[in-house]
């Protein structure tokens, strides 16, 4: 039988994608964001092993509260991390007419990857910043996988959603904002820009943890800053949504 590592899930989500949906977060992660609020998913060995029969099944149950756009999402912790078992799973959840979504921060380009994304409906990508160095040191890595993964849903002509975390003093420097909304104007698969603005609902989670948290004291974005990150994004890319 076929086991996927996962910390949870999420009944009728309607964060995660179009619709209502059945929302998976995967074990483990790669990436150390600062502002993570899901500290508990980083470890790959945490969580616990699921079969993708109970999945499928959970999924059939949830069906009829979809809808026309509803389905499954897949977040985490970083689900590419199990683009294998995902492959399989999407492929089971097609098999009964159930619309795929994966939510992930980009950090692997390789065959399995790109099987796993043939059977995704919808990536819901995370370009956390535009700029090499700032993006190191929001995540502890570099920024071109992400971009590449970026590349390769739009030559693959399969829709995307763009994310991108505001965070002040971290990501929301007016030229980035601009150089980032610039280098995504092209792009035809991209169907919504979402920012999302910094809050520290997840920071007691780093303390039960005994982790430092880098953005303590940091307040979320005032009204103005991210007016300024939706009017800067809005005059380059078609549908940009302020959550």
């Amino acid at each position: 039988m076929t086991q996927l590592r996962i910390h949870s899930i999420e009944t009728l989500g309607a964060n995660d994608g179009p619709g209502l949906r059945m929302v998976v977060f995967t074990q483990g992660c790669l990436m150390r964001c600062v502002y993570c609020h899901n500290p508990d998913t980083l470890d790959p060995q945490g969580g616990q092993l699921v079969e993708i029969d109970e999945l499928v099944q959970r999924a059939l149950r949830q069906k009829n509260y979809f809808g026309k756009n509803g389905g499954v999402t897949v977040s985490g912790g970083e689900p590419s991390l199990h683009r294998v078992v995902l492959a399989e799973f999407f492929r089971r959840l097609h098999a009964h007419g159930i619309h795929t979504c994966l939510d992930t921060n980009g950090l692997f380009l390789d065959d399995e990857l790109r099987a796993l994304y043939a059977e995704t409906d919808l990536v819901l990508l995370d370009i956390k910043h535009i700029d090499d160095e700032h993006h190191r040191r929001l995540t502890g890595v570099s920024n071109a996988t992400p971009l590449a993964v970026a590349d390769f849903r739009e030559r693959s002509g399969q829709p995307m959603w763009l994310r991108y975390v505001l965070v002040p003093g971290w990501s929301d420097q007016p030229e980035f904002l601009e150089k980032w909304a610039r280098h995504f104007a092209a792009f035809r698969m991209v169907e919504r820009v979402e920012i999302l603005p910094y809050h520290s609902l997840g920071a007691h989670k780093w303390r039960h943890l005994g982790l430092s948290y880098a953005l303590e004291g940091i307040s979320p974005p005032s009204a103005a800053a991210k007016q300024q990150a939706l009017d800067i994004f809005s005059r380059h890319l078609p549908k940009v949504i302020l959550r």
